[in-house]
């Protein structure tokens, strides 16, 4: 993230934020406006839908008759009657001919971490021990369609106490040949973890060779499902930007990143599938060190402002990354697996590879399994067979899981360690908009500059979720 050196652009930035905060604001409660009026409208039917359903009662006309006249009764509407207005985990409004359609949603995630180290750690990052809270996530959304073929998302995160963009995009849809074309700010198409929602992310926080990926940056993409969806693909080319997707330099700083998925197995609508994988993605950068390359991570546990991994600054011309992905769904089993790889052309000594991997299994012991998209290959909303409801049968749905991780980002003189994390977790999804996680982690670390050989630490965790 691009930071500014002066006071006056730090105050800029922030009246930026707040006018984008006033601006969202004032769309949602535009819209909110818009459906409260035509909700009272849309609960009744017109004089020429009631004389429908008489004559259709009396045998007057047929089905077949009285469902192409309702559908030009509904069409000819007057403006501003013909929304509606519905709840589907999240508020969404459509036209009755379907060519309009618009979500309003958002997600709040409260976390709580109690963090323990050994000495060896303790010495050597005082502030690394402790407990806390935090809201991870605290987003607000709006996303839909306008004629059929444009879709746009504004996605805007407010836990840090600043405005930030996340997904803000429009994107053009059904070009023949091609598919869809965004362009915005969104996340590179490059690993399953990364690219699976926060929302509906199995752990608190993702594993550790999440380092070497990209995330959210400015740029262009085209993506597609083939085959009856067995198959996707997404090319773009993307400019790294600061936290209100701007960016600007000298032809440099910009990721060529590809991804493509097949589902070789699929069975029982999805209940049973095996998802593979491969993206790869293209770093240019300055090699004058405007911006270097550089890999760090915390130990699986946001709360904690210590990267106990960390390469430092690099100076590098390019950067190559290769990720295989896997994922087995068997019902209520799943297991997935990604393996990250990072070759770096260093402008300064010896080219360093890094690497990491992470491999996880989870079962859902009331029976539901995870939800795959097969128009993007990744994962969404899981809803449990039953909702938890007191006094009732209904105790949502219980997912326990299990994940090992590791990370090794020492090569050719850089040192900047190894660590491997073992996670164990429950989940407890109430219904399909409520979720409450809990995880422990056992992080050890290896760090050669620091003498430090099988550091220890030990995290407990919890996060109480909402969205829709």
């Amino acid at each position: 993230m691009r930071r500014f050196g002066t006071r006056t652009q730090g105050v800029r930035k922030k009246n930026v934020g707040f006018r984008l905060h006033k601006l969202f604001v004032a769309m949602v409660l535009a819209i909110f406006c818009v459906c409260s009026v035509n909700l009272a409208f849309a609960e009744d039917k017109s004089v020429a839908e009631k004389i429908l359903d008489i004559l259709r009662q009396n045998n007057q006309i047929t089905d077949a008759q009285y469902s192409e006249l309702l559908k030009q009764a509904k069409a000819e509407k007057a403006p501003g009657t013909n929304l509606m207005v519905y709840w589907k985990n999240g508020l969404r409004i459509k036209s009755a001919d379907n060519r309009y359609k618009i979500k309003i949603g958002g997600r709040l995630q409260s976390d709580f971490a109690v963090i323990g180290a050994d000495d060896d750690l303790d010495r050597l990052f005082p502030s690394f021990e402790g407990h806390g809270s935090e809201f991870r996530r605290a987003r607000i959304q709006i996303a839909g369609t306008v004629y059929e073929n444009v879709a746009f998302k504004w996605q805007y995160d407010f836990a840090s106490g600043s405005v930030h963009f996340k997904n803000v995009w429009i994107e053009l849809k059904h070009i023949p040949y091609v598919g869809k074309f965004r362009v915005g700010h969104f996340k590179e198409p490059f690993s399953l973890e990364e690219l699976t929602c926060s929302k509906y992310l199995t752990f608190l926080e993702r594993a550790l060779p999440n380092t070497f990926a990209a995330g959210y940056n400015t740029g262009f993409m085209l993506h597609n499902a083939e085959f009856n969806k067995r198959m996707t693909w997404a090319v773009g080319l993307f400019f790294d930007t600061d936290g209100q997707g701007k960016s600007f330099n000298n032809f440099s700083d910009t990721d060529l990143t590809a991804r493509i998925t097949v589902l070789p197995w699929l069975a029982e609508n999805g209940r049973k599938l095996l998802h593979l994988g491969f993206s790869y993605s293209h770093r240019f950068r300055d090699d004058n060190g405007g911006n270097p390359i550089r890999f760090r991570e915390r130990p699986e546990a946001h709360l904690s402002t210590v990267r106990l991994v960390d390469t430092g600054n690099i100076i590098a011309d390019d950067v190559d990354l290769f990720n295989p992905e896997m994922v087995l769904i068997y019902g209520p089993l799943s297991i997935q697996a990604e393996y990250m790889y990072a070759s770096v052309n260093s402008v300064t000594g010896s080219d360093p590879n890094f690497s990491g991997y992470y491999a996880y299994i989870s079962y859902f012991l009331t029976g539901e399994h995870r939800h795959y998209v097969r128009s993007s290959g990744h994962f969404c909303r899981l809803t449990p067979n039953r909702n938890f409801d007191f006094g009732k049968s209904g105790w949502g749905a219980w997912e326990l899981v299990a994940r090992y991780s590791y990370v090794d980002l020492d090569d050719n003189g850089i040192q900047g360690g190894k660590e491997n994390d073992v996670t164990l977790g429950a989940n407890w999804y109430l219904n399909p908009n409520v979720r409450v996680m809990f995880n422990y982690v056992n992080a050890n670390v290896d760090r050669k500059d620091l003498n430090l050989d099988n550091g220890n630490a030990n995290i407990f965790e919890a996060r109480f979720q909402i969205e829709f």
